[in-house]
């Protein structure tokens, strides 16, 4: 998902791109083979960057934007699925998503918030910052609690973020789409109103060129939808929910 919403910002007219992974090699040569379509040629430059290795994001992301910057948007793409992983996980396995999918990305968007703060220091230019959540933040099921549990811390956050920055020049954007078919959710059967990473692309960035902030359901329905679920009795969400 990210790379597609790299693709689409570059078919936008953006062409500087920083790219963290935990291989950034391999990530680069995808986004280089997902741009060769486009128009133009963008700068493009990777860095190694683990949402799990917290005590080194400060200094990681500040040499970043030192040599790199300034920054227009900051994409949090991060996640770890499992597949259908509740009570069969181990404590070392629960700890990992969670570490992967909330304290990990929380961490960095601290640091992100605080590096962009700097940047703009007499610049009366805005900032952005998009973070992928998921419609599993919005309720928990039996089947996959533990990455909707993770997923909803950092949907908090990212909340109480987007609160803290009011004023300060920089937006943040709360991308929650539902099941999307990539290869975090390969051999899984697809829920509904499922969708792919070229749609939810294509929402965030005409969000993203728009500067909008908020919360971005993908598809748009699933917010009117999840109002509804999240406030069924018990009983009746978990017949709704059932294993999926």
């Amino acid at each position: 998902i990210g790379l597609e919403i790299l693709a689409a910002l570059a078919a936008q007219g953006y062409n500087r791109f920083s790219l963290g992974a935990r291989e950034p090699e391999t990530a680069l040569a995808s986004l280089t083979a997902r741009l060769r379509s486009t128009a133009q040629e963008p700068s493009m430059h990777s860095f190694r960057w683990d949402a799990t290795e917290i005590a080194s994001h400060q200094s990681v992301l500040a040499e970043v934007f030192v040599e790199h910057g300034p920054f227009d948007a900051v994409i949090c793409a991060v996640g770890a699925l499992g597949h259908h992983a509740g009570l069969t996980m181990a404590p070392t396995e629960v700890a990992a998503m969670i570490a992967t999918n909330a304290s990990g990305p929380c961490a960095a968007l601290a640091a992100v918030a605080d590096l962009l703060t700097n940047q703009r220091s007499g610049d009366p230019g805005r900032s952005l910052i998009v973070v992928i959540s998921s419609v599993a933040a919005a309720r928990a099921r039996k089947s996959n609690f533990v990455y909707g549990a993770s997923k909803s811390c950092l949907d908090a956050y990212a909340q109480g973020l987007r609160d803290a920055c009011v004023g300060s020049g920089i937006e943040v954007l709360i991308l929650r789409p539902g099941f999307v078919r990539t290869r975090m959710t390969a051999g899984l059967a697809p829920a509904p109103m499922a969708t792919t990473p070229e749609v939810v692309a294509a929402a965030a960035a005409k969000a993203i060129v728009n500067h909008r902030g908020g919360v971005l359901w993908i598809p748009a329905r699933l917010g009117p939808l999840m109002a509804i679920l999240r406030n069924l009795p018990i009983g009746l969400w978990r017949r709704v929910a059932g294993d999926r």
